[in-house]
């Protein structure tokens, strides 16, 4: 054999070589592939598994409650080793208990809360004197000095209403007690306890307080409490029956079993009329603290918080100005120092004067008008 013919046969199998080596890459590829189109498949024909609740064990059998309330006696496998109180999932057809699983995580419970440690002082608080002393009594001076309680034999109030007209002060109150005793201050909207499954919404609340228990002192403060706990009736929609679980679990936290330490709640509404008499009775929240719109005297110490970093022109007449502010509440006070510093901002000026101010008010005025008429318009 010739030089030259051993040199096109080493060539011929180098190719073949090449090309067995490059079929079986490829094939190595579009098997792995196939693979994950399978177990893709397979994932995708996989039925979703629903999370129960083991209520009870009798012998092989357990009774599981389902998402929308049901209750079922299913079999189980012993080797599964649940109890009473485990979350279970289990398949939707036969409801066969699958496996057990953890759901302590599953609520986040500061998603459903504001916490902070407010800084707002007694002082920046006008026209409420009364109402702070009677908030200092209840909240401030049990946690600042719980031994004067122990001394006189008392037990000091869990908790208050603060109840009154929108913008009166009831948060800022709220924030304010909270800064004087350096307490942790969680915020809730009542309407975000409720829950639309069941159970939900009461697990929801005893979290809360186990976690003001854990920042303690704390202070719970619920904003538009009656949409929580509002007079409770005989018959209603499943919604409703959801929202009375939740508002039970509310009272047992208030006045139930576990000592609420040095944790206080506080609950703000606009309609105390429609509250339920469980929520406010003596034990729970018992002392009710009635939140005004200021009067003059009152308006004149709001405006001066709120005027005293603004440029006032020498022609104010401040006596007037509260005049045609009557009936005002806190924040429509601020609402038109606001507005008034708008004015002169759009004509270029530092000063406000005295017109700035009544078309201000005026300003404010015709939005409240306005806003009582569309409440007049949907509630009739």
């Amino acid at each position: 054999m010739t030089t030259r013919e051993k040199n096109v046969i080493d060539s011929v199998l180098y190719s073949y070589t090449s090309a067995s080596t490059l079929l079986e890459e490829e094939s190595k590829v579009l098997k792995e592939t196939i693979n994950k189109m399978k177990e893709e498949l397979d994932r995708l024909k996989m039925p979703p598994l629903m999370i129960c609740e083991v209520l009870d064990i009798v012998k092989e059998h357990a009774v599981i409650r389902i998402p929308n309330g049901n209750q079922f006696y299913v079999t189980y496998d012993k080797s599964k080793k649940i109890s009473c109180g485990d979350s279970v999932v289990c398949d939707q057809k036969n409801l066969n208990i699958i496996k057990k699983i953890d759901t302590s995580k599953k609520f986040n419970v500061e998603k459903f809360v504001i916490i902070e440690k407010p800084k707002i002082k007694w002082d920046s608080i006008g026209g409420l004197k009364e109402q702070e002393n009677e908030i200092k009594e209840v909240i401030e001076l049990p946690l600042k000095k719980p031994e004067l309680f122990k001394k006189v034999g008392i037990t000091p109030p869990k908790g208050i209403l603060l109840y009154g007209p929108p913008g009166t002060g009831k948060t800022l109150l709220a924030k304010a007690v909270a800064a004087s005793t350096n307490s942790t201050f969680i915020e809730v909207v009542g309407s975000e306890l409720v829950q639309k499954f069941i159970g939900e919404g009461a697990k929801l609340v005893k979290e809360i307080f186990e976690l003001a228990r854990r920042k303690s002192p704390s202070i719970v403060f619920i904003d538009e409490i009656d949409s929580l706990a509002a007079r409770r009736m005989e018959v209603g929609t499943s919604g409703e029956r959801e929202a009375n679980r939740t508002f039970m679990q509310l009272l047992a936290e208030i006045d139930g079993f576990k000592s609420l330490d040095n944790v206080k709640i506080i609950g703000a509404t606009n309609r105390k009329d429609i509250l339920d008499p469980a929520v406010i009775r003596p034990g729970r929240l018992d002392r009710l603290i009635h939140i005004p719109n200021p009067c003059k005297e009152g308006r004149k110490e709001i405006f001066g918080i709120h005027s005293k970093n603004m440029s006032l022109n020498k022609e104010n007449n401040i006596d007037l100005l509260l005049d045609r502010m009557d009936g005002f509440s806190g924040a429509e006070i601020k609402a038109a120092c606001t507005e008034a510093g708008y004015f002169a901002i759009r004509e270029n000026r530092t000063d406000i004067t005295r017109k700035d101010f009544l078309d201000a008010i005026a300003k404010v005025k015709k939005e409240e008008e306005l806003n009582k008429e569309d409440y007049m318009h949907m509630f009739g």
